[in-house]
């Protein structure tokens, strides 16, 4: 039988930028055309909200 648990959790993951995460911040610095310092810079100044690190590095 398949798991048919819900989406909330991806969903809830995606919105969040891990900034430990080197694969995370190097797939947002090529999203927004930032530096991966800048990237970290951003997720210790605005929290780790993927919106809040986008308009910080000036992406939206």
């Amino acid at each position: 039988m398949a798991f048919t648990g819900t989406t909330s959790g991806r969903n809830q993951d995606r919105a969040k930028v891990a900034g430990g995460q080197d694969h995370e911040v190097k797939y947002e610095a090529g999203k927004t055309g930032a530096s991966k310092a800048d990237v970290k810079s951003a997720v210790k100044s605005v929290g780790n909200s993927r919106k809040k690190v986008e308009d910080k590095l000036g992406k939206r």
